[in-house]
């Protein structure tokens, strides 16, 4: 792998890890926009079987979303607490900006009248996960009992479908079940109960890895099976998280629409939701420009064969 695109995809994996911190934003989504998505599957699922080329392939994108995770964890934190409309319409702004070459490439793999009931479905869900009451915060303390550390794992695999499944949010997975706070007061709490807060990651991060690995399996086969149908729907998760994001500020925040929908924040909010548009939509031009020119150089990807192969994957 060049140097430069190492880096390259050291900052489309930071954009991924940004993801996890957001309710209603999908690191998969974004592995879509960047055209990485393919790439990530086929690693992930082939890690053992092809263990150098794979890891080469997702130690740029995992640092990436490691060290944005780790740099921007606290200043997203509090531009959520004193600023989320704008910080959640920045969001659905990068969202939006995808959807242009995102329905380019859908269309590559062809389009049948049945694709819409996936392409529906999908964005329903999406949309629909929004409208689940959350089931109020649950104790991850010291007095946190031996179960429940069981039920950690079992969100820590849930939390994974944000970062393989295009459109689905973990972090808002989370909120539902009452997970997201807790767990980024645990994160907080290192400073002063290391020992409690680790073991409480460790548990949740082992349910992300178990799930990860299940997921991605799954992915693979529909994208090796149904891709068209398969690339439809994930089209619909990606249209689902636009609306699906500023519901998710209205159930957080309605309680006092007044404060945060203030005459600034409005302003500073369509501000953003533009020029994250035109930031997204002419940074896909620029990936797909890139992955067009390494893919000539390279064996042929997944979507190529699928190309050249449409009977294989003609799914419905």
């Amino acid at each position: 792998m060049k140097v430069k695109e190492f880096f390259l995809n050291m900052a489309k994996g930071a954009a991924i890890g940004l993801a996890v911190i957001i309710p209603g934003v999908s690191g998969g989504t974004l592995a879509v926009l960047f055209g990485v998505y393919d790439k990530i599957i086929d690693s992930i699922s082939g890690l053992f079987k092809h263990f150098k080329s794979s890891f080469l392939f997702l130690l740029p994108i995992l640092l990436g979303a490691a060290l944005a995770f780790a740099a921007l964890y606290f200043p997203l934190k509090y531009a959520l607490a004193y600023a989320p409309f704008p910080t959640i319409m920045l969001f659905a702004g990068l969202m939006l900006g995808s959807i242009p070459d995102l329905i380019k490439k859908a269309n590559r793999n062809g389009f049948k009248r049945l694709d819409t009931v996936g392409l529906v479905l999908s964005c329903a869900i999406v949309v629909g996960i929004c409208f689940i009451p959350s089931i109020g915060d649950v104790d991850l303390s010291l007095s946190m009992p031996v179960w429940g550390y069981f039920l950690l794992i079992l969100m820590g695999m849930l939390a994974s479908c944000a970062l393989v499944v295009p459109g689905v949010s973990g972090s808002m997975l989370l909120l539902i079940f009452g997970y997201y706070q807790p767990l980024l007061d645990t994160i907080s709490g290192l400073k002063t109960s290391f020992g409690h807060s680790l073991s409480v990651l460790v548990v949740f991060a082992a349910g992300l890895v178990i799930g990860f690995f299940t997921i991605a399996k799954i992915m693979q086969l529909l994208l090796n099976k149904f891709r068209r149908a398969t690339f439809w729907a994930i089209v619909g998760f990606v249209i689902g998280s636009i609306p699906a994001i500023i519901v998710t500020f209205f159930n957080q925040f309605g309680d006092n629409l007044t404060k945060w929908l203030a005459p600034w924040q409005i302003a500073v909010a369509v501000i953003l939701f533009i020029a994250g548009a035109i930031a997204t939509f002419l940074l896909t031009r620029y990936f797909a420009a890139h992955s067009e020119k390494s893919e000539e150089s390279e064996p042929q990807s997944l979507e190529s064969i699928s190309e050249n192969n449409p009977e294989e994957n003609d799914g419905i």
